[in-house]
């Protein structure tokens, strides 16, 4: 893994070779090294709000997916930025299509991390919370009845009472966040902060994460991409209606190896 943006004075006043050593290259990092790369903005602890970043991985040609999952376009290192950002995050939100499609489980417990989450008042896993109009979800799976930390589900208000009480009986936590059948993202985000819940990461699928986009509650977001093309009428990283004016975010840093990138942009 290198570092290819920023670039210090010192770094870039080296040869091309002492550089790329400077800044890693050559050897794999360590995942503290990439937890300090993508740490959470520091906030004041009276000023809390809540930081949402998303982490996606996109082929050359755009597709955000191949065969209907993202695992075929990523690759080792791409996981361990994956690993890291979860361990780093409150709660991990994500569609319930994605939760069908990836077969998700809870997110587990990691030693190298424990001190981190310790010190930053975390519990030791992040919870996950499941995005759902219609709460079609199998309930009988690990995700709800075996996480560390209670899995969420956050639907809105028109919801059928018995999914409802299905999850609940599951071990869930019913968040409503709409006042109709959808979900606001606008509230879900509040509702999440609620619970204590300031950093906030999710892996989309694509349209959750254009429902994210379209509502401006996206702070951050973390993108690899895969040298591949793959073709085909896959999904973008983010879908749904387009956005009456484009969203700027600025390029934070870039780490390159193998030919994959994994950008980091923040909102401007």
């Amino acid at each position: 893994m290198r570092r290819l943006f920023p670039v210090s004075d010192q770094t870039a006043a080296r040869p091309p070779g002492e550089a790329a050593r400077a800044d890693g290259g050559g050897r794999e990092w360590t995942l503290a090294e990439l937890a300090d790369a993508y740490a959470y903005p520091e906030q004041p602890p009276g000023e809390l709000r809540p930081w949402l970043r998303a982490n996606m991985v996109s082929t050359l040609d755009g597709a955000a997916q191949h065969d209907g999952r993202s695992q075929p376009i990523s690759n080792a290192t791409d996981m361990r930025v994956f690993g890291t950002l979860r361990a780093l995050a409150d709660v991990v939100i994500v569609g319930a299509e994605t939760v069908r499609q990836e077969g998700y489980r809870p997110a587990r417990a990691r030693a190298e991390f424990a001190a981190r989450r310790e010190a930053a008042g975390q519990a030791p896993a992040p919870a996950v919370a499941v995005v759902t109009a219609s709460l079609d979800l199998d309930f009988s799976l690990p995700l709800f009845t075996s996480s560390l930390v209670p899995t969420l589900v956050v639907t809105g208000a028109a919801a059928s009472p018995e999914r409802r009480a299905a999850a609940e009986k599951a071990g869930a936590q019913v968040l409503v966040a709409g006042d109709g059948a959808g979900v606001d993202p606008v509230r879900a985000v509040a509702a999440l902060a609620g619970r204590g819940y300031f950093r906030l990461l999710t892996e989309g699928g694509p349209r959750l994460l254009g429902q994210l986009v379209a509502s401006g509650v996206l702070d951050e977001l973390c993108l690899t991409i895969s040298p591949m093309l793959t073709a085909g009428g896959a999904q973008r990283i983010a879908g749904g209606p387009s956005v009456t004016v484009p969203h700027r975010f600025a390029l934070m840093s870039l780490l390159e190896e193998d030919g994959f990138l994994f950008s980091r942009y923040r909102r401007s």
